[in-house]
């Protein structure tokens, strides 16, 4: 009697480019080191071992013609979504990915991406059955804790996350952690994705204001990868010059 082969599934990975910003409008073509902020994170997303593509997906036609013309793989995708998973789903359904494929939602202000993060993200599709969704996560100091900007995020001892908050959890009397901070990338089983966009807001992440809650509420494991790579994603335009800072200390 033969052990049952794992199937590899398939790995595609998205990068939603949405044109408004409220912070920072036509981000993805802000220009680092000549080329548009989209470019670089398509071109540090392709060095990730496991994927086997990865496209653009767009709303506004200046990012798709610019992507056209860099030679980067484009989808226009609808201007109505409220968020970045919403137009993943759509360019996953028009690229006719089979439900066991999996899918990778990949920032599109990351310029400065860690390719060896994507590789941790897909890894445990690979080793194992019944993985749905896997974020990654790093470890932070309790300042960075403080922050609600940053998520922090609680695992079991398997690494499936508990909760995900604002706050600082878990919380203790002298506010030393040990605390997770959740980095806004995702990998997502076709199936689970779509389930996902299907479901109704839930009440925690309307309280938190955070929608990978709905998948807790709605009881789908989360795998959290914890990685000792940190990102550095651009919200406002002084973060530019940083970024450029990273790409060129990577090669020299």
């Amino acid at each position: 009697m033969t052990d049952r082969v794992h199937k590899l599934p398939r790995f595609t990975g998205v990068i939603p480019a949405r044109y408004a910003s409220t912070r920072f409008p036509g981000k993805p073509l802000a220009e680092i080191m000549g080329k548009p902020m989209f470019w670089h994170v398509y071109h540090r997303a392709v060095q990730c071992t496991l994927l086997q593509d990865v496209y653009l997906a767009t709303d506004d036609e200046r990012i798709f013609q610019a992507a056209r013309k860099l030679e980067v793989p484009v989808l226009m995708t609808s201007p109505e979504h409220q968020s970045g998973t919403d137009r993943i789903m759509e360019a996953a359904r028009n690229l006719g990915l089979a439900r066991h494929s999996v899918v990778g939602n990949i920032q599109g202000d990351e310029p400065a991406l860690e390719p060896k993060i994507l590789d941790q993200l897909l890894k445990p599709f690979v080793s194992a059955d019944g993985v749905c969704v896997t974020p990654p996560a790093r470890r932070i100091d309790h300042l960075e804790a403080k922050n609600p900007n940053v998520v922090k995020v609680v695992i079991s001892q398997s690494g499936r996350a508990l909760y995900f908050s604002r706050c600082p959890i878990p919380w203790s009397q002298d506010g030393s952690g040990p605390f997770l901070g959740h980095i806004g990338l995702y990998a997502y089983r076709y199936d689970i994705l779509e389930k996902f966009q299907q479901m109704r807001q839930s009440v925690l992440e309307q309280t938190e204001k955070l929608e990978q809650l709905r998948l807790l509420e709605a009881g789908i494991p989360v795998d959290v990868v914890v990685t000792r790579y940190p990102c550095h994603g651009v919200d406002v335009p002084e973060d530019i010059y940083r970024t450029v800072q990273l790409l060129q200390e990577r090669q020299t």
